[in-house]
């Protein structure tokens, strides 16, 4: 073999055979994903079949990055460092690109999208996100067979590897076109935007590309309302803002409480319970007959039901951001991830101010998605589950502990603050009802691990337990409970924004103070604040954008939704969409919430669409300027 110097065909070559061998990846694993469309989540072929060919095409651009290392190997290296490195790097190249592809598969399988800011957020968290992924698969047996695979690739492409390193022929200026193919390569990667020819998201995701919507999350994960989507003058905004809201002063900053102390006889205990991934679905209330949640559905039948209640998002940091701040969900990162952000209107700082003792408890790390700084910032106690009382855990999994423990710390902290005297609040957030689905034997009839059902039912299990528990406490009379779903444990759907994907239960229990009642008003995850704030006659400290569930007209009923980029406002069967590049799509919405059909965009509904969303993105700019806050809105939403 001749000596190669650096300038002739050698890197161009070898690049073209792994760019070709990971064109051939990328096919391969769009299949197997069209699959998986067509088989669970019932899609047809004739749908999918336009986005297979499309995708090869963005493959392009893609195989041409991830084999560019290579290029730069040959071109830069000596031939001695080259002939001592090419096969042992060519393999783990192979044993990557099928790692990957392996990683699609199960990332496809969870979430029915490709790689995205989740995607990018696991490599932050790595404890849980390993540990999670090592307790829900044999990670050992999938390790074993890729690396059987690279070898068996690596034996089969051995002849067309040696042909592209033969030297035929001299090209010149060799350098100056490489580096110029390179430039190509990774701005046609990292500038496409990703593909939305479709209102079908499955024929969008699948024409995507797994490293290049790698590249785009990393590029896009903050996001500028006012750069990105559709504005009005911000005084109509704050206008339109406040009388949708129902009252004069909306803001995110907490604001002074002006009256006196708020001092009934006795005040109630308020318990919010945030479910993990806990979707109205499962429930016998809402239709299900496989009898996993007989503990909710009585506490459905017992107490005060929102039938048409919507999450904010599709992760549990955007029902947290919900359910404590009431705001409307900004594209890009939750509010509950900004750094250093103090000061903000939330249910917590509202109830301190009249008495409560806020807390925060939650089953697994609260470093995770920055949940301990973000609480700890507004004023609440937090307790995760490092902080748990000793000898209290029997189990738990990388993702939390058994739901049946966190609830026996919350009830020792209301038992604590009972005694001292002080009304207890608290948010918590549970964490069995996720992957690995892991739980106490001998709880329910689904062995561990359970699955999707067994989480769900094991999570209901804890609720009654829990209830039953409670009933026996002194302060239990006086204690208002509240239960609802972070999110639905799918966000999958045809529907660029899946209406039925994010239907979630809410359930306000207090036998002794609340009458059993079903509401069918639409309404938001962010209305339940100042709805619970009306129930407990502090309406005069309610500066939330949500609206009391209760007193608001039903046909003024209406919903906000959001993926990462796309922010949705429905009302009634109309869902409005703003998007990226100043878009805005309108869709017929089918009563199951499963269909969306393409209609023209009705102007007043666009105009309260913006009018939630730019006017969230005006709020958070206004509590930067103030000095409330250490994380300018402008530059890091």
């Amino acid at each position: 073999m001749k000596r190669f110097d650096g300038l002739n065909g050698h890197g161009l070559r070898v690049w073209g055979l792994t760019g070709l061998i990971a064109m051939g990846v990328f096919l391969l694993t769009r299949i197997v994903l069209l699959v998986h469309a067509v088989i669970f989540s019932q899609q047809t072929l004739d749908v999918l079949l336009v986005p297979l060919a499309l995708g090869v095409l963005r493959d392009i651009p893609a195989a041409a990055v991830v084999a560019s290392p290579w290029l730069v190997f040959e071109l830069l290296f000596s031939a001695k460092w080259r002939d001592r490195l090419r096969r042992p790097l060519f393999a783990i190249y192979l044993f990557t690109l099928f790692f990957v592809a392996v990683s699609e598969g199960i990332f496809w399988d969870e979430f029915s999208v490709r790689f995205n800011f989740i995607a990018l957020d696991y490599l932050v968290f790595t404890t849980e996100v390993i540990g999670n992924i090592k307790e829900s698969y044999p990670v050992g047996k999938i390790v074993a067979a890729l690396a059987v695979l690279t070898a068996v690739v690596f034996w089969g492409l051995r002849r067309p590897l040696r042909l592209a390193l033969a030297v035929d022929v001299k090209r010149r200026s060799q350098l100056g076109w490489a580096l110029g193919l390179l430039v190509v390569a990774w701005v046609s990667a990292y500038k496409m935007a990703p593909p939305e020819f479709a209102a079908n998201t499955y024929a969008n995701e699948l024409a995507d590309n797994g490293w290049r919507s790698f590249l785009w999350a990393a590029r896009q994960n903050k996001l500028n309302y006012r750069q990105f989507y559709a504005t009005r003058p911000d005084g109509e905004v704050m206008t339109d803002l406040q009388r949708l809201s129902g009252h004069g002063l909306v803001t995110a900053t907490q604001q002074p409480v002006q009256k006196v102390a708020y001092k009934p006889a006795k005040q109630p205990n308020v318990v919010v319970v945030m479910m993990e991934s806990m979707s109205a679905e499962y429930m016998a209330t809402f239709g299900n007959d496989e009898g996993l949640t007989p503990n909710l559905d009585r506490l459905a039948k017992e107490g005060l039901l929102f039938t048409r209640l919507y999450a904010a998002g599709t992760r549990t940091v955007r029902g947290l951001e919900a359910l404590s701040a009431g705001l409307p969900p900004l594209p890009g990162k939750s509010v509950v991830r900004w750094p250093n952000i103090t000061n903000l209107n939330t249910l917590g700082g509202a109830l301190a101010a009249r008495g409560w003792s806020p807390h925060f408890l939650y089953g697994g790390y609260g470093m995770f998605d920055n949940m301990n700084g973000y609480f700890a910032a507004q004023g609440y106690q937090v307790t995760d589950r490092t902080g748990f009382k000793d000898g209290l855990i029997e189990f738990e999994n990388v993702w939390g502990v058994a739901d049946e423990h966190l609830f026996d710390q919350v009830l020792g902290e209301i038992d604590a603050d009972a005694a001292a005297g002080r009304p207890f609040f608290g948010h918590i957030m549970t964490a069995s009802n996720h992957v690995p689905f892991t739980y106490p034997e001998g709880r329910i009839d689904i062995p561990s691990p359970g699955k999707r059902r067994g989480g769900v039912k094991y999570a209901d299990y804890a609720v009654g337990r829990f209830i039953e528990m409670a009933k026996q406490k002194p302060w239990f009379d006086n204690t208002i409970f509240v239960f609802v779903a972070d999110h639905c444990a799918s966000s999958a759907g045809k529907a660029k924004i899946p209406v039925h994907r994010y239907h979630i239960p809410a359930i306000v229990y207090a036998p002794k103070l609340i009458a059993p009642k079903r509401v069918d008003t639409l309404a938001s995850q962010i209305d339940l604040v100042p709805t619970m704030l009306a129930m407990l006659g502090l309406q005069g400290d309610d500066h939330f954008v949500g609206r009391d569930i209760l007193r608001m007209p039903p046909e003024e009923g209406r919903a906000l939704l959001s993926t990462y980029q796309n922010l949705g406002y429905l009302k009634g069967d109309v869902m409005t969409v703003l998007e990226p590049r100043r878009k805005i799509e309108t869709f017929k919405i089918s009563a199951d919430g499963k269909d969306a059909q393409p209609m023209p965009t009705n102007p007043q509904l666009a105009e309260e669409a913006i009018a939630y969303f730019q006017g969230a993105a005006l709020l958070m700019d206004r509590h930067g300027e103030h000095g409330e806050a250490a994380a300018p809105s402008r530059r890091g939403l």
